[in-house]
């Protein structure tokens, strides 16, 4: 235990490197980092279990900075106990251009960052999904060899983001007591004080969701240990409520909303040297701070070497499973299935084709994990091999999610970067928008999580407008780093899924059909989905114009290619389930399937980024209508007949 006097001095360094760095950049947000420098001083140089020197360790606690526009408190951490990859000269570059420093922690910038943070409420949601996976693994390996906490910070608006109400009542559901929230409590948001928006009572709301709550003086450092103590033996998730002062140490601005994300200022920084006793100039650590900040960590080094060794005698397996490395032989029973699928004519919907995949796959990955917003039945998520993680037995790889959308979306995230879980969960399409901001985090990470988004057009039929995606194809594939699939039969879903599975750097997105749809491949050798798009129905002779399509009017363009035949004109189709992948292509191949004669694209859903191929479109640029799917399909014009005509319009041959 660190005597109280060299505590405060560590928790000063954090302090004036926090806002040293903020009034360098003149930008930043130093409130926070001064308040809760004090709660993160006890939990890393008492508690929490790192190596600086192994930074990716499996079993190394989780540290989220859920408010992360309070980077600075994490870098000062990070540079401070000893990560190789974080220098002083990168904290002076803070916010600058290039600089591993940025704005708000982004993961994959520092070692030390286990995820990118800033839109509020996202990091405690993913946090959830963190300590998720440590249970279910822990319940796989024992605690020899997954034993962990995951801690985070988080600040008012963290707790009155709606996705925190999602995230934490399914941790509290599934008495995820390995979860450790520190509430920056210092009752100022941006706009002044937070009782002008909020009434919330935050302890009696999260006990009444199955927390373990405790309130503190963030300052006290006998209480920190103490709260820190009792959450570590908790039998639930638990939050500790920190009452500071925001800005703590900055003699005008400290407890206000001025010091919440504007700099100090030269003359409030030197009142504040004053006021702290720090004749340290700017960026001079002092020796004997950083001495026994960068001892804090040998602790663990027990710890970590014992877990090598246990980790070692574990074999490849455990290593493999890890590192999220796919078994050998692991879609063997997919290609069965394709070819099976060809040989059968399979008709089915994709949402249906998809869930033949899964019976294929998920008896052979043992850390997929997949789920559900409570619509299992709708997405076909739920297949034989599965079994529901419960609070009492955490021994499962599918989550029942309940109607949280959004939670679901941050929680996946969550699972991703802890590592031993590749998930997946499933919505109808057009709830994706709940989940949008989850989705954007980790395509902006790059991790492997995988969307089943079902029920992805007018097809819907009856259920309406509300239900029906227009605009959400084009929103998907304006979106970067991610991978937007719309498969045309159980060929195309098959091979979306083997690639939405090796992909490890991306998320991706399954698009699928409600109604069935004809098998159109004619062979499975080789995953023509990887190439973004294919001639998948070839012009008998000369090509006079091509025609685009997607999912599931692949098939009304080949029975229009028919029609035309019948009038003499040759046509080739071209089915593109990934736009993104399309576009990574050589121009020479794209050049290659899309020909040189006149193209036309047809997709039910918005028309909007389609002219980059063609020079005609056919789609939906209103929102839908309820009504029976064949009935809305004649209605906006997405039939052959009316494919064929635009076709012979644009050729000027009608």
């Amino acid at each position: 235990m660190i005597e109280t006097n060299n505590l405060q001095k560590m928790a000063n360094t954090i302090r004036f490197l926090t806002v040293d760095a903020i009034n360098k950049s003149n930008s930043g947000h130093p409130g926070m980092p001064l308040g809760m420098a004090d709660v993160a001083t006890v939990l890393f140089a008492e508690y929490i279990k790192l190596n600086p020197e192994a930074p990716k360790w499996f079993d190394r606690d989780r540290f989220v900075l859920s408010a992360g526009h309070g980077s600075m408190l994490l870098y000062s951490l990070l540079y401070l106990t000893g990560y190789k990859d974080i220098s002083l000269e990168d904290i002076k570059n803070f916010r600058q251009f290039g600089s591993k420093t940025a704005g708000h922690p982004e993961y994959g910038h520092l070692e030390g960052i286990d995820m990118t943070t800033g839109p509020l409420g996202q990091g405690i949601s993913s946090a959830v999904g963190m300590a998720l996976a440590e249970r279910m693994i822990n319940a796989r390996y024992g605690d020899k060899l997954c034993n962990h906490y995951t801690y985070v910070i988080a600040g008012d608006g963290c707790l009155m983001e709606g996705i925190s109400e999602e995230s934490a009542s399914l941790a509290g559901h599934l008495q995820l007591n390995k979860l450790i929230v520190f509430w920056d409590n210092n009752n100022i948001t941006i706009d002044g004080t937070v009782d002008k928006a909020s009434s919330t009572n935050q302890l009696m709301r999260f006990e009444a969701m199955g927390w373990n709550t405790i309130s503190i003086n963030g300052h006290n450092y006998q209480e920190i240990r103490q709260a820190i103590e009792k959450a570590q033996k908790s039998d639930k998730p638990t939050l500790i409520a920190c009452k500071t002062t925001i800005g703590y140490g900055a003699p005008n601005k400290g407890g206000t909303s001025k010091c919440h994300g504007s700099p100090l200022g030269e003359e409030e920084t030197a009142l504040m040297r004053q006021k702290l006793n720090w004749s340290y100039g700017p960026f001079e650590v002092p020796e004997d701070s950083l001495k026994l900040w960068r001892q804090t960590q040998d602790r663990n080094k027990i710890d970590y070497a014992q877990w090598v060794k246990v980790a070692a005698e574990a074999g490849t397996e455990f290593h493999n499973f890890i590192a999220d490395k796919l078994p050998k032989g692991w879609n063997e029973e997919l290609k069965n299935l394709k070819q099976q699928a060809i040989k059968d004519k399979t008709k089915v919907a994709t949402r249906k084709a998809s869930e033949m995949c899964l019976k294929a796959i998920v008896p052979h990955i043992p850390e997929i994990v997949g789920g559900s917003a409570d619509l299992a039945a709708s997405n076909l998520t739920f297949v034989e091999g599965l079994k529901t993680v419960t609070k009492d037995d955490y021994h499962g790889n599918n989550i029942m999610y309940g109607i949280r959308e959004h939670a679901m979306g941050a929680i996946m995230n969550g699972m991703a970067l802890h590592g031993g879980v590749i998930p997946y969960g499933g919505t109808f399409f057009v709830f994706s928008d709940y989940m949008r901001p989850s989705m954007r985090l980790a395509a902006l990470m790059g991790i492997r999580v995988i969307y089943v988004l079902t029920h992805d057009s007018i097809g819907v039929g009856e259920d309406g407008p509300t239900h029906q995606p227009i605009e959400h194809l084009a929103s998907y594939r304006a979106m970067p780093n991610i991978l937007t699939f719309r498969p045309c039969d159980v060929v195309e879903t098959a091979e979306a899924w083997e690639i939405a599975l090796t992909e490890e750097h991306r998320p991706s997105i399954l698009a699928l059909s409600r109604q069935g749809l004809p098998l159109l491949r004619q062979s499975a050798e080789n995953n023509l989905t990887l190439k973004g798009a294919y001639i998948i129905s070839p012009a008998q002779n000369e090509r006079e114009a091509t025609i685009i399509a997607t999912g599931s009017e692949v098939s009304i363009a080949v029975e229009a290619q028919k029609k035309l035949r019948e009038e003499h004109i040759d046509v080739a189709v071209v089915s593109m389930p990934c736009m993104e992948l399309f576009e990574e292509q050589s121009l020479h191949y794209q050049m290659e399937i899309l020909g040189t004669k006149p193209v036309i694209s047809i997709e039910a859903a918005a028309t909007f980024g389609w002219n980059r191929f063609a020079q005609r479109t056919i789609g939906i640029d209103t929102f839908g209508a309820s009504g029976p799917a064949n009935e809305l399909y004649e209605h906006y014009g997405l039939t052959a007949s009316n494919l064929a005509e635009e076709v012979k319009l644009l050729l000027q041959k009608k």
